[in-house]
């Protein structure tokens, strides 16, 4: 167990130390890859999830970022996702030497599969919910699929015995958070920025629907979490608003998780859930504590196991 986690913290420390700066205005451009999601098609048949994948300079073996995107308000909006991460994300993980895979998961861009992440409420006015959420149907339902990218990663010849680094942002924060929990093979640690479900900054700013269901679920979480992990959300969140995710970083926390809550900084232009698509100058600091801290925290986490 403990000589393949050495691997991991080779791979990771030769990854961070011999990369080149990338300019957010000269990225790659993404591979288009397709990433096979059994039982989510058309009477239970596999479907292919399209996902972005984009390369840092260099021969590697590199370390691995899979980012799990948010969820848009409206099915047109959901409809229209084609790029799930912003550039200032991708400079920052290409600078760090990752390839970065990004999944559009069933229900957005033109994967299809019909909306199986929908928690069946909706917010109708300020604190006011129009029935009882089901959270754990979107953890578990976007969940399958961000499993499915694991596998997949696994799989290909560049991925193969590769440290695997989560990341997600907003609803793809928690399905990160919840697939942590599992300790899915080769994955090392990962990255919660805003996650949540359940809110509408336009009908309840700063109020969510039934906010205290997702602090029962994240503290089950913590419970069966022993991955290295980061939580950041912006002060002035508009979805969330300052004190839930507190609440819920403590629920979680009291699982005996290795955790850190980062409460950054009110964003200037009010969109603080949309934190992790600002420049890195808001963020850059947390995720490279996180990052130097990760080889050696993650030797507390149990080695890849046969989980599935």
């Amino acid at each position: 167990m403990w000589r393949e986690y050495r691997c991991y913290r080779r791979a990771l420390l030769l990854a961070l130390s011999l990369v080149l700066p990338v300019r957010a205005a000269s990225l790659p451009a993404p591979q288009e890859v397709s990433i096979p999601l059994p039982g989510a098609g058309v009477f239970g048949s596999t479907l292919d999830m399209p996902a972005l994948l984009y390369r840092p300079a260099g021969d590697g073996p590199f370390p691995v970022l899979l980012f799990s995107h948010g969820r848009a308000g409206s099915t047109a909006e959901r409809h229209q996702l084609k790029y799930p991460l912003g550039r200032s994300q991708l400079a920052y993980w290409l600078d760090k030497g990752f390839i970065i895979v990004a999944p559009i998961r069933p229900g957005y861009g033109s994967t299809g599969g019909g909306d199986p992440e929908y928690h069946s409420a909706h917010m109708l006015a300020p604190g006011q919910c129009s029935g009882q959420p089901d959270f754990r149907h979107t953890a578990e339902a976007g969940g399958a699929a961000v499993q499915a990218a694991i596998r997949w990663i696994g799989q290909q010849p560049w991925g193969a015995g590769q440290p695997i680094v989560l990341e997600g942002q907003s609803v793809g924060g928690l399905l990160t958070v919840a697939v942590g929990a599992t300790t899915p093979p080769g994955v090392i640690g990962y990255i919660n920025f805003a996650g949540g479900a359940g809110g509408n900054p336009e009908k309840s700013p700063g109020q969510s629907c039934e906010p205290e269901q997702l602090t029962r679920l994240y503290g089950e979480l913590g419970r069966h979490t022993t991955l290295p992990n980061l939580w950041i959300y912006a002060e002035n969140d508009q979805y969330w608003g300052p004190d839930e995710p507190v609440a819920w970083h403590q629920a979680f926390a009291a699982g005996g998780s290795p955790t850190r809550f980062v409460h950054a900084p009110a964003v200037a232009d009010g969109d603080g859930h949309g934190l992790s698509r600002h420049p890195a100058a808001n963020w850059a600091a947390y995720l490279d504590a996180f990052l130097r801290d990760l080889p050696a925290t993650a030797r507390r986490a149990p080695g890849p196991s046969s989980q599935p």
